[in-house]
């Protein structure tokens, strides 16, 4: 069925189903295009317990006739006020409609509200339509050293961090 352009409502992750659906966005597009990473099946398999427990959240928009969640994107919480904007999707007939640009402003408050005070992520040339709407948001390019964890994905050749 195609995607009717409507505004979605952006809510916090609030139930199994709600779980159920982030990790099958996830999982077809990182399977489709690199390889699912173990890192990747934890965090997918348990976002209340890998991501909203350590103080991040997932917000999920919802088709506002059907409930269908559309897109999707996670809040990972590091210590010192740092927050990664990561696990983004969009169902593919939703894409294009500005539910992406949607979801990184809400996260982008999301991660205000949670009292973060830095903001990055990490994304891949290989998604060059998520990279425009990253930069109209305030995200700039910056180098791997500047990453404020150690440990991060390698399939990421684009980081970022809001300005």
């Amino acid at each position: 069925m195609p995607y009717i352009s409507a505004p979605t409502v952006v809510s916090s992750i609030a139930s199994q189903s709600d779980a159920d659906a982030f990790r099958t966005l996830n999982e077809e597009w990182i399977s489709r295009l690199f390889t699912l990473e173990e890192e990747d099946r934890a965090v997918l398999g348990d976002p209340f317990g890998r991501i909203v427990g350590p103080g991040g959240d997932v917000l999920l928009a919802h088709e506002p006739d059907s409930g269908t969640v559309v897109g999707c994107v996670a809040l990972l919480a590091y210590p010192d006020a740092v927050f990664e904007l990561a696990k983004m999707a969009v169902t593919p007939d939703a894409q294009g409609h500005g539910i992406g640009r949607q979801l990184i402003a809400a996260a982008i408050d999301r991660a205000r509200a949670l009292g973060g005070a830095r903001l990055f992520l990490g994304t891949n040339s290989k998604l060059a339509p998520a990279i425009h709407p990253y930069e109209n948001a305030g995200f700039a390019r910056i180098t791997r050293d500047r990453l404020p964890v150690a440990e991060y994905f390698a399939r990421a050749d684009i980081l970022m961090e809001l300005k």
